[in-house]
């Protein structure tokens, strides 16, 4: 150490010696910010980088050689060989670029070492190959123990300059590499320096291709002046690079903050190198230090405090083979009651992985909300068509084992005059009070689902009896159902009709069970309603003959099958005939004459009544317009053609074509109509009375609600239902139902018609009671129009 420090205070000149320090520095400098950029570069950039970056340090630790030698003074004159220098100047270049070569392309800390120590061997090569370089008249004796230490000196300070200058980013990095690498090559050269000895030797000369000190001189000006001005470029690269990336950075974080993601970036050993603020609060890590620690050990710290529950050597482990072979994962965890999605994706080159937290607690609820609304009714929360046929199939699956099942359909009886006349929010209040009930009924296991309007249907499960608790729960159906309710201020009765299916028996499929249902359900309500009916074998020949008559009735009107029979209505006390009803009849060229209680509720229910109505009222117009002008017609209107908005015009155009007086056509409906839209359908009876038209109605008695209509419409006439008359002269009951409306009608100033009168004991008795008109089979059956056209001639020619 004592040769070192004499060579270096004696031997030298400290002004040129301060240079090379200086140079070696700025060099250093240059070399270490090129290897930065060629770090953040990709594909062949990074290589023109490396390139450069080798070019600049080789040419720094060269040019920092010659200075020192420049001052170094041997007391002899001194030359330096040409192409040795040359050789010096490309082992500078070449062993230093391998170096940092292999500490820039492999990022673990220890091959950043090995890299720093074949620089440090780069800066040996350089020396002592320049050292050979050197033509003076002696020889050079080499002290080899300081010569390793030279060797020794520069390689550990050049590992250690690499190890920081690609460790982690800290500001303290920027200046301390590169003093590492300078004192790397300085210490080197001078410790080398301390180990020559000079033996004056006179044979000792050039070959002639040497370089005088002083051209050596220009020659590491020239060197020291590119070092130098790479480095400016270097550093002002630098800048701009640190400026750009500091731009990025509050971008970077500005978008981090804002996320609505948790983000946390990760390296290949599964350190945290950067998080945001969703993470730590999705993840409950607030209170954790997390920058630059291992995920295992925050997992660790969080298992002993309670906060986590796992095996965290194992996750890990499977987190960083998942990155290294490039494959990303997908996993949801609850944190303090909410479901976090985590996505794991490995970065490019398998150097980590980031891994995003999403908080799906709200969507995950939406699509359950989703879920539950695609396979439940949205009024009653009841299944619906969908999730009823999964458990229908499901049950046919049990049955295949032996269980049976009931179907059953229900159906709402007098819900519809509800819906029209009180409105549809106090319908769905009703089908939500309906649905309660039924579930009520039912046993777990059932399922009891809505199919639309107000049409339920029953999943129940039998075991292994036949029919019992099918029964069972169809009476308490019934029962529960017909109970009042009481709903917006309204006390409201209804009934239900339900159809039964027995599986398997009945059918082995879906379909076929809620067919045969259906099926039973029609003859429910066709025996009344407010009943149960399982199905039977005859069911289907009976529907699939509605079927036919359906089908034959479409065509019936276009083929002229259809003909008028009129009733005459005769005034008690004058005994003569004021008006007859009219009375659709259908004689069909192969079944014969059908009743009118075969096909006209059929034409109701598929709306053909419409139609029929239509010829109805012409022809009953036209044909009445030939009879005495005394005489009038009475039309009975069906509820479904007040759902026509063409009515009003068809009445007048019915008139208008026919030439009748209107005054002498009288419209009969029944309180259902009245049911239906009271409002619309007052407005309508108003306009059509406005007219001239005489509004009847028909079957009174028979509604809960009649006397209130006559309070809302002055009807002209009001007909005593037939079930009352017939009984009349034998039944207390009945005698005082006919004489309290008769009562009224007087009392009201309007006329009573009788129907149904057969006996002159029956006609005497309403005549009592002062009953205005009759009509029946006493006084003539219908008749076909020119049979009654004949009886008024006959009538005409009696009194003339």
């Amino acid at each position: 150490m004592y040769k070192v420090l004499t060579c270096l205070g004696v031997e030298h000149d400290w002004k040129l010696v301060v240079l090379a320090g200086v140079v070696c520095f700025l060099g250093s400098s240059a070399a270490l910010s090129l290897l930065q950029r060629a770090k953040a570069s990709q594909g062949h950039a990074r290589f023109a980088w490396m390139a450069l970056q080798g070019a600049v340090a080789g040419s720094g630790i060269w040019a920092t050689h010659f200075i020192a030698m420049l001052a170094y003074d041997p007391g002899i004159g001194a030359g330096y060989n040409m192409l040795v220098t040359a050789l010096s100047l490309l082992l500078a270049i070449l062993i230093t670029g391998l170096g940092f070569g292999i500490a820039l392309l492999a990022p673990l800390r220890w091959r950043a070492a090995i890299g720093g120590a074949i620089v440090g061997l780069g800066v040996a090569a350089m020396h002592y190959t320049g050292m050979s370089a050197l033509e003076l008249p002696a020889r050079i004796d080499w002290d080899v123990p300081t010569v390793l230490a030279s060797v020794a000196i520069g390689s550990a300070l050049g590992a250690l300059a690499l190890v920081v200058a690609l460790g982690r980013e800290r500001n303290s990095r920027i200046f301390l590499a590169p003093v590492l690498l300078t004192l790397a090559i300085v210490s080197h050269h001078f410790t080398a320096m301390g180990a020559v000895t000079l033996i004056p030797d006179p044979t000792l000369a050039g070959d002639g291709l040497n370089i005088s000190p002083t051209v050596l001189s220009f020659l590491v000006a020239a060197a020291a002046l590119i070092i130098l001005g790479t480095a400016m470029v270097a550093s002002s690269m630098d800048r701009r690079a640190k400026r750009a990336l500091n731009r990025q950075k509050v971008l970077l974080d500005a978008a981090l903050e804002n996320m609505s993601q948790g983000l946390c970036m990760f390296d290949a050993d599964g350190r945290i190198l950067l998080f945001n603020e969703q993470y730590t609060r999705m993840m409950g890590r607030s209170d954790i230090e997390l920058e630059g620690r291992l995920l295992r050990d925050v997992l660790h710290e969080l298992k002993e405090s309670g906060r986590w529950d796992g095996d965290a050597d194992e996750l890990v482990g499977h987190l960083i083979v998942e990155a290294r072979e490039g494959r990303s994962s997908t996993n949801i965890v609850v944190q303090s009651g909410r479901s976090i999605r985590i996505v794991h994706q490995p970065m490019q080159g398998g150097g980590g992985w980031v891994a995003t937290f999403e908080d799906i607690t709200e969507w995950q609820r939406a699509q359950a909300q989703i879920t539950h609304m695609a396979r439940h009714d949205a009024l009653t929360n009841l299944p619906n068509r969908t999730l009823f046929r999964e458990q229908l199939e499901q049950a046919l699956r049990l049955a295949k084992r032996g269980d049976k099942f009931a179907v059953l359909c229900l159906d709402l009886d007098h819900f519809k005059d509800i819906n029209d006349s009180l409105g549809h929010p106090i319908g769905d209040a009703l089908l939500m009070e309906v649905g309660r009930r039924l579930s009520s009924c039912v046993s777990e296991g059932d399922t009891v689902a809505r199919l639309g309007g107000d049409e339920f249907v029953i999943v129940q499960f039998c075991g292994s009896d036949e029919s019992s608790p099918a029964v069972s729960l169809a009476s308490r159906i019934v029962e529960a159902i017909s109970e009042p309710y009481h709903i917006g201020g309204h006390q409201l009765v209804i009934g239900v009709s339900v159809g039964i299916s027995l599986a398997p028996d009945d059918g082995k499929n879906p379909d076929e069970l809620l067919k045969k249902a259906d099926l039973a359900l029609y003859r429910a309500k066709a025996d009344g309603r407010g009943t149960y009916r399982f199905f039977e074998t005859g069911m289907d020949a009976r529907a699939q003959a509605r079927r036919l008559l359906e089908l034959d009735m479409r065509a019936a009107l276009p083929r002229g099958e259809f003909e008028m029979h009129y009733q005459p209505i005769r005034d008690v006390a004058a005994d003569r005939i004021v008006a007859c009803e009219a009375l659709v009849r259908w004689r069909h060229p192969l079944r014969g004459l059908i009743p009118p209680g075969n096909f006209i509720p059929l034409a109701e229910e598929t709306g053909l009544i419409v139609q029929i109505g239509e010829w109805v009222l012409r022809t009953a117009c036209r044909d009445a317009a030939a009879w005495p002008d005394d005489i009038g017609v009475a039309v009975n209107l069906s509820p479904v053609q007040f759902k026509n908005p063409n009515l009003m015009a068809h009445v007048l155009d019915s008139l208008a074509q026919s030439g009748l007086p209107a005054h002498r056509l009288e419209l009969e409906i029944t309180e259902s109509v009245l049911l239906q839209n009271s409002e619309a359908t007052l407005a309508t009876l108003h306009a059509l009375r406005g007219g001239g038209v005489r509004i009847s109605l028909d079957d009174f008695g028979t509604g809960y609600s009649s006397l209130s209509y006559l309070r809302s419409f002055p009807f002209d006439k009001i007909k005593i239902d037939r079930s009352f008359v017939e009984d009349v002269t034998s039944r207390n009951d009945s005698l005082a139902i006919v004489r309290a409306v008769t009562g009224l009608g007087r009392s009201l100033g309007i006329a009573t018609t009788a129907e149904g009168v057969e006996t002159p004991a029956q006609l005497e008795l309403l005549r009592r009671e002062g009953c205005t008109q009759a009509q029946g089979y006493l006084f003539s059956k219908p008749r076909p129009a020119s049979e009654v056209k004949k009886l008024f001639a006959q009538i005409e020619s009696a009194v003339a």
